[in-house]
């Protein structure tokens, strides 16, 4: 399927490894010219490495988004490079590192360091870039939640609430630049085998006093025949699929939307 994506700028912030890195990788595929941010210091070779399965222009910066000075200046570089970014995605994301059930195992501090790089990272890159997206009257914008903005989810509870605030965002941000043709939609991704993913296991089995725990693929593979209809991993490529469509113009009424790539694991009845 060809999605008229050719030669269109994305950026994408968080794109150092995981979903992120497999959504520039579809980008790349479908001709778009890419930057991939990320504060993980290996995205500085990641270019290299990018352009050389690519006919397409890729950079890559190391970006902490949670200053708003350095998104603001990569911003301007990534125009200068590449051109005019007309898709941006926020992929960026962390979790606590505990286990959060009940939530008094927590301490209230715990939470100041979810929400900066989940949610105020998501509202530095939409201040950087949108505004070029509202000059030129054509954008999309894509956050990466989870399903665990949805449904509340006891493993991780700062996590889980910053994600539901991040799909709150981003509908107030759909509604505000829709005149502009500028649209805004959120993925939430079910379990995907990320290292994000492998830090809840870690953080559940710190605090199992039986020695014998499951490994974490025992513990993943039994979690997700539990839970999700479908029985069965989702992966990075199956987030990427979608992402590109909702940034093609053959998505060109869908904005303010959370779409779930989760197995089946949340329906809304």
């Amino acid at each position: 399927m060809d999605l008229q994506l050719e030669n269109d700028v994305a950026v994408v912030i968080g794109g150092a490894k995981g979903i992120g890195l497999a959504i520039a990788n579809a980008f790349l595929r479908e001709g778009a010219k890419v930057a991939v941010l990320d504060i993980d210091p290996t995205v500085g070779a990641l270019s290299n490495d990018l352009a050389s399965g690519s006919r397409n222009t890729v950079m890559s910066r190391v970006v902490d988004a949670t200053d708003f000075q350095s998104v603001q200046q990569t911003a301007i570089e990534v125009a200068e490079t590449l051109g005019a970014p007309v898709h941006l995605v926020y992929a960026a994301g962390r979790g606590s590192g505990k286990y959060g059930f009940p939530f008094w195992n927590l301490r209230p501090e715990d939470w100041c360091e979810v929400f900066p790089i989940n949610l105020f990272g998501a509202v530095n890159a939409l201040h950087a870039f949108a505004p070029g997206m509202v000059e030129a009257r054509r954008g999309t914008v894509l956050l990466l939640s989870s399903i665990a903005g949805q449904i509340g989810s006891q493993t991780d509870p700062p996590y889980s609430a910053a994600k539901a605030a991040l799909i709150n965002f981003a509908q107030c941000a759909a509604k505000d630049l829709a005149e502009f043709d500028v649209r805004v939609n959120t993925i939430c991704p079910g379990m995907v085998k990320t290292e994000l993913n492998r830090s809840v296991w870690e953080a559940w089995r710190q605090q199992q006093a039986d020695a014998s725990v499951p490994s974490y693929e025992e513990w993943a593979d039994a979690k997700i025949k539990r839970l999700s209809p479908l029985g069965r991993w989702q992966t990075p490529d199956d987030v990427a699929a979608l992402a590109v469509f909702l940034a093609s113009s053959r998505a060109k009424n869908i904005t303010g939307q959370t779409m779930n790539v989760d197995g089946g694991q949340v329906m809304h009845w």
